[in-house]
């Protein structure tokens, strides 16, 4: 099937074969190949064709473009084709329906907040040049490359390139390459909303189709959502780079803190905990890794909940009815990785209080050892010394208990990253404390870790970015500034400068 898109034209390609994988069957989803550096080559080239004649088209037309995308997403909310974004969602990354449609609505929703954003930057518009006054307009960078991730294939990436494509830049997209098929449907359905052949190009790869691109000196810009490891090495590729803008979001060690929590509230506080801690099988950027509580009884009843509702989440493929809470982490190897992990934090002393173990599969061609399928998982590392600071990408919370909010502070604090924070607390006051102390891009209050709106910004601090938080504050690195004093008429300066001599 078709590869890549690139100008008007949908590819094969001639690089190395490439294949999705249903992480809950095993079954294979998509395939095509591996873009070669000829081909990245091509799509940088037909970014640049497209740039200048997208970038002067009257904004209102790009902006209805856009609009007619949003319209034709909730189109396709609606269908149960096997090549429609629900079902590939959920194929490609083991969702649940009801998660795959919220993806897409994220993904509609981002619209309008996204031209509301480009609005608010805009002052005055290019239109009333010269505007016989001092004046901030904004400008598209040119060509930029965005990076997008597995667990949300479809809003992440789409957090990137709208904003971009409003602005009036030309995208050169690479999606994760465990998930190539909801990224030719989302180009798919952008040619359909009337998108000018090179605005938009697709290349599908891993690694190596990345570096091609990310070091492409055709590119003003690059956008990307992913991990740590990967987002560091791409900044590190563009350090000599100054004038390509560079924006990071690299997830996050985020630390869920409950404290004084009224004994009426604990069963609310414990699906908080859940939310925040297992959703997507624990693989948002945003979820919480660390839950830090009281020692004592108070602490000790929210563990309690916490461990009496773990059973109670329904696991499963996106094919189960009743639908479950979550499915499958995105591959095998991911299981085997955040078992062996969660290993290393047992073998430092940490205390099983459920630990996260692998599920075996009800019908699949796959062996229960090749299971992607891993319970939610809670264990104690209260007593362990030096805890590595990583995300584990994974539905494993690790419970510390702590004496004082002060050293409950403190626990949250210690970590690199700086994505998300929340405290859980009956007493509004100790919010005012933990929001003044903690140092994150996301600090919410008696709401979970992955609670987040595309109106406010999204980002961290640290590890976790570059301070370019995306979402409503994504146009800002999507345009540059450009300053200007204008006159209408000549009149030359109020005063003749210094040294010259009147007339």
């Amino acid at each position: 099937m078709p590869s890549h898109l690139i100008g008007k034209a949908w590819l094969a390609g001639e690089g190395t074969p490439l294949e999705s994988i249903d992480p809950a069957t095993g079954q294979v989803v998509w395939q095509g190949r591996h873009a070669t550096p000829a081909e990245v080559d091509a799509a940088v080239f037909a970014a640049r064709a497209a740039f200048e004649p997208w970038a002067t088209r009257p904004e209102p037309d790009r902006i209805a473009i856009v609009e007619r995308f949003a319209e034709l997403l909730k189109q396709e909310r609606t269908s149960s084709d096997p090549t429609g974004l629900p079902l590939l969602i959920s194929r490609e990354t083991g969702k649940p329906r009801w998660e795959a449609l919220a993806e897409i609505d994220s993904m509609a929703n981002k619209i309008p907040v996204s031209i509301k954003a480009q609005h608010d930057r805009r002052s005055p518009s290019a239109a009333e040049l010269p505007s016989d006054k001092p004046a901030t307009r904004y400008k598209p960078h040119g060509v930029v490359a965005v990076f997008g991730p597995f667990n949300f294939p479809g809003h992440l990436p789409n957090g990137h390139i709208v904003p971009a494509l409003i602005a009036g830049n030309t995208v050169v997209f690479k999606p994760s390459e465990l998930t190539p098929g909801v990224a030719a449907r989302t180009a798919e359905l952008w040619q359909a909303a009337g998108l000018p052949p090179g605005v938009l190009n697709l290349v599908q790869g891993a690694r190596d189709t990345g570096q091609a691109l990310a070091a492409h000196p055709g590119i003003d810009g690059l956008f990307f959502t992913g991990s740590v490891a990967a987002g560091v090495a791409l900044n590190k590729l563009l350090a000599d780079r100054p004038g390509v803008i560079v924006a990071l979001e690299m997830g996050g060690n985020n630390p869920l803190v409950a404290w004084d929590v009224a004994d009426g509230r604990l069963d609310a506080a414990a699906l908080i905990v859940a939310q925040s801690a297992y959703a997507t099988a624990g693989q948002r950027c945003s979820c919480a890794r660390r839950l830090i509580v009281e020692f004592g009884p108070r602490g000790q009843m929210l563990l309690d909940r916490v461990l009496a509702l773990i059973p109670r989440l329904r696991i499963g493929p996106h094919t189960a009815d009743p639908e479950p809470f979550m499915g499958p982490l995105i591959r095998p190897a991911a299981a085997d990785r955040a078992l062996a992990a969660q290993q290393h934090l047992l073998d430092l002393g940490a205390v099983p209080i459920r630990p996260m173990t692998r599920l075996p599969l009800a019908a699949s061609p796959l062996t229960d050892a090749q299971s992607a399928f891993v319970s939610p998982g809670l264990i104690d590392v209260t007593h362990v010394p030096n805890v590595p600071d990583e995300e584990i990408f994974a539905p494993l919370l690790q419970a510390i208990r702590v004496p004082t909010f002060e050293a409950a502070i403190a626990a949250a604090s210690a970590t690199a990253f700086g994505l998300c924070a929340a405290l859980i607390s009956s007493d509004p006051r100790l919010y005012e404390t933990f929001y003044a102390r903690v140092r994150a891009g996301v600090v919410n209050f008696n709401r979970s870790t992955t609670g987040a709106s595309s109106a406010l910004p999204f980002g961290g601090v640290g590890l976790s970015g570059n301070h370019r938080p995306s979402a409503a504050m994504a146009a800002d690195y999507c345009s540059y500034p450009v300053a200007s004093i204008e006159a209408v008429d000549i009149t030359g300066p109020d005063k003749p400068p210094l040294g010259v001599s009147p007339p």
